[in-house]
């Protein structure tokens, strides 16, 4: 696309806005539109990640340690590494979200509309597998991508629900250290990058994405602890979905301070435009509310109590994965599916549609364990018993990513973890000189 594409009143909107910087900002719509990666924290792999950046050229993002442009030919999203969760393929200027978040170990973390996961992979790289990360999205398909990008990057300590802002506001009072709002909005940053962003785009859009985000912010306020921290970003330019949301945001809930606001533009950084606002709860030591007791999920294994099943996991843990421990949670089941929740003692998840409740751990057949492949993601390099190690530009690597069986030394027997250097893919099981590919058929590439 061009500038000459642009609607007349969109430009109209952005001259009072930008003043003198209009004209550049128009050219930057004549530019190729900007692509990123973010190493994911959680798999640590220094020599790969400098491997990484040679191969695809990378070039630093000022605003995020762990995030790099990639050029308009590079196709890291198609490589071993991505399928492994060594990155997230993010937009730049998305990244300066969570940076100015902050979140930190240990905390209880929301956030609020999170599909496909970018702010949440961001979050949990950040959090080290420390404290509760809630990840939210009202869309059911798109909960399930959101889930499924958890499960790539290795989370374990995230919960994924698909639930309204009203259900999680009356559920969740003052129940988060810190809330990730991406709010939904319409989309003037997307312009290089989604032809579909530009033809649906209006001034009535503006309006009703406006009110929309008011709406999602009073949830969000109720579900903040008092002393807590609120980012609210989009991906738009007008002063309706920005500046004046945070305003009206503000005068409603005096005790809303505002840390900052930061603009990202296409014509100064090298991105394609962001708008962010951290605000912060005064800190009032008493409490308003507090979220009801959780209760357990209910055991769906009706044959198979979860204790019994957590028992017969913990036993085929003990031979198949010595350097593996069990991160703290409750065990649920759900049908066959043994999970382990993150701590969510304060949270009241019951009836609550959950995509994704923490680790997925296994499979649960009739007299055998079959280990989740969530799992394979979220373990670390020497804590299986056995595993093979593919090359990331072999001919193996794109045979297991296919789901095809492959050769295995013919003393090499039952489960097995496939790694494609050093890195987890998935599982295998091997017998007879073969591995019966256990790579999820959704995932497969042909």
């Amino acid at each position: 696309m061009g500038k000459e594409s642009l609607p007349s009143a969109y430009v109209e909107q952005m001259k009072p806005i930008l003043g003198g910087d209009l004209p550049a900002f128009l050219r930057s719509y004549d530019l190729p539109r900007t692509h990123g990666l973010r190493f994911n924290g959680l798999k640590i792999a220094p020599e790969l990640q400098e491997n990484v950046v040679r191969m695809f050229d990378l070039k630093p993002v000022p605003w995020c340690p762990a995030g790099y442009y990639y050029g308009e030919n590079a196709r890291p999203g198609k490589h071993p590494y991505h399928q492994a969760g060594l990155y997230y393929i993010q937009e730049p200027s998305a990244m300066s979200a969570v940076e100015l978040l902050d979140p930190q170990p240990g905390e209880t973390i929301l956030d609020l509309a999170a599909a496909p996961g970018g702010k949440t992979t961001h979050i949990a790289s950040k959090m080290n597998g420390e404290g509760l990360l809630v990840s939210n999205e009202i869309h059911p398909e798109r909960a399930k991508i959101l889930a499924e990008n958890v499960e790539r990057m290795g989370i374990a300590n995230a919960l994924v629900t698909c639930a309204a802002p009203d259900e999680l506001s009356r559920r969740f009072p003052e129940a988060f250290d810190r809330i990730m709002l991406d709010a939904p909005c319409s989309g003037e940053g997307m312009f290089r990058k989604d032809p579909n962003a530009l033809e649906e785009w209006s001034p009535s859009l503006v309006d009703m994405c406006a009110a929309r985000q008011r709406d999602i912010l009073d949830h969000a306020y109720a579900m903040l602890k008092p002393g807590g921290t609120l980012a609210y970003s989009t991906c738009t330019f007008n002063r309706s979905e920005n500046e004046e949301t945070i305003a009206h945001f503000t005068a409603a809930y005096p005790d809303m301070g505002i840390v900052l606001m930061k603009r990202l533009w296409p014509h100064e950084e090298a991105g394609e435009g962001h708008f962010v606002a951290v605000l912060r709860k005064t800190e009032t030591g008493e409490r308003n509310g507090a979220s009801k007791k959780a209760r357990k999920p209910q055991d769906k294994g009706k044959n198979r109590p979860v204790q019994a099943a957590l028992r017969d996991f913990a036993s085929w843990a003990a031979d198949e994965l010595p350097g593996y421990r069990l991160p703290s949670g409750t065990p649920i089941l759900f049908g066959e599916s043994l999970y382990l929740l993150p701590a969510a003692e304060t949270l009241a998840i019951d009836g609550l549609k959950i995509p994704r409740a923490g680790l997925h751990l296994a499979h649960l057949k009739k007299n055998r364990i079959e280990p989740a492949h969530a799992l394979a993601m979220a373990l670390a390099p020497g804590q299986t018993r056995q595993q093979i190690r593919l090359e990331a530009d072999g001919p193996e690597a794109a045979a297991y990513l296919r789901g095809e069986t492959l050769p295995v030394p013919a003393d090499l027997r039952g489960w097995t973890l496939v790694t494609v250097d050093g890195l987890p893919l998935g599982w295998g099981k091997a017998s007879g000189g073969q591995l019966k590919n256990h790579y999820p058929k959704g995932l497969r590439q042909f």
